[in-house]
């Protein structure tokens, strides 16, 4: 019988005994009825005591070893900031988590000196083996991985401790973290800029080699431009056949000479470009062709138009190898700031002189 079960045993009997010793006076109880009264008081907790402890019997052992079993023992130890290596070289993880163990029964003789030391050991290898091979751009993503990892309680390499961690962070240095923003960056604008410069290729061979291949291609082009308006297309054959000739650098083709609109304004230059006979022996060159094209399609001096379709047949012309020219075109509707606008042109006094030149 336990300490407590006695305790109460013999406040109850002392106060029967209480109870029995006033009923007896006030009842007038015989004189002896009081010695027996007192041998009851005595006599009854004592067999109850006994009664009591044969139905006990002793306490099974494995009750007995559960009541004198000390606690499971449990520790921890926090780390900050460990560098961890990554898959990229020069770019390490940078870890923090609190480490939890609890001893085993040692298997050897030899004493555990320093258990937290085992249990930070166990933990960075672990860790480790998961870091090296993940890209350090996505530490966030790499942390919730160690967090599933390393939440188990694992046996060390030791046999002595297990081992687990909770509180995980990992992150970067912070010039590293900067290192890898700039080169994301890079990396995107560099693929914008591929993107751009395989679509002007794509436009400039597709100009160069199927529209402006010959004057044919040019018209079949033309004509889709035009919604199917084949007496437009059929008007602009001239056109068309002075611009393939000036893209590929070459004449225009002698059975084509006639349909070259005659412009307005009559000169021996003019006449020149639309196939008649010269008044003198110099040839007209692509950027003469290429003038009267444009004065055709409306597109006047001083029009931004023809500076950029300019530029256009000269992206084109050098496709061809045709440096030359397409710096002559350049030359001629888009000379550099420095000039004055009639630098990249022949000027009014030289038409004059030159058409002068068969009269004299």
């Amino acid at each position: 019988m336990t300490t407590g079960s006695k305790t109460t045993t013999v406040f109850l009997t002392i106060l029967c005994g209480l109870l029995l010793t006033i009923l007896g006076l006030t009842q007038q109880w015989p004189a002896y009825a009081w010695p027996a009264l007192a041998v009851l008081l005595v006599a009854v907790p004592t067999a109850a005591f006994k009664i009591a402890a044969a139905r006990r019997g002793s306490l099974p052992v494995d009750i007995e070893e559960q009541r004198t079993a000390p606690p499971v023992e449990r520790r921890e130890h926090h780390v900050s900031r460990v560098a961890l290596p990554s898959h990229w070289a020069d770019y390490d993880f940078l870890f923090s988590a609190t480490v939890r163990w609890y001893p085993l029964e040692a298997p050897g003789d030899d004493p555990i000196l320093n258990p937290a030391g085992l249990a930070v050991e166990a933990i960075l290898n672990r860790a480790c083996a998961i870091t090296e091979q993940r890209e350090p751009g996505r530490p966030t993503f790499v942390q919730h991985e160690l967090s599933g990892a390393l939440s188990r309680m694992r046996l060390d390499p030791t046999g002595y401790l297990q081992v687990m961690a909770e509180d995980i962070t990992l992150v970067l240095r912070e010039h590293d973290q900067e290192r890898l923003d700039r080169l994301a960056e890079v990396r995107k604008d560099k693929a914008v800029w591929e993107h751009q410069r395989k679509y002007e290729q794509s436009k400039r061979a597709y100009l160069s080699e199927d529209v402006l291949k010959d004057t044919g291609s040019a018209v079949v082009w033309w004509l889709a431009k035009n919604d199917d308006q084949v007496e437009k297309t059929v008007a602009d054959l001239g056109l068309l056949a002075q611009l393939t000739s000036a893209a590929n650098d070459t004449d225009v083709p002698e059975r084509l000479r006639d349909l070259i609109p005659r412009p307005h304004s009559e000169s021996p230059g003019l006449d020149l470009l639309q196939g008649h006979p010269a008044p003198f022996e110099s040839q007209p060159t692509a950027a003469d062709h290429f003038e009267v094209f444009l004065n055709s399609m409306g597109f006047t001096d001083g029009d931004v138009r023809r500076t950029m379709l300019a530029k256009q047949i000269a992206d084109v012309i050098r496709t061809q190898d045709q440096h030359e020219t397409a710096e002559d075109l350049l030359r001629r509707f888009d000379p550099p700031a420095s000039f004055t606008p009639d630098d990249g042109k022949p000027s009014d006094s030289a038409d004059d002189t030159s058409n002068e030149k068969p009269a004299s």
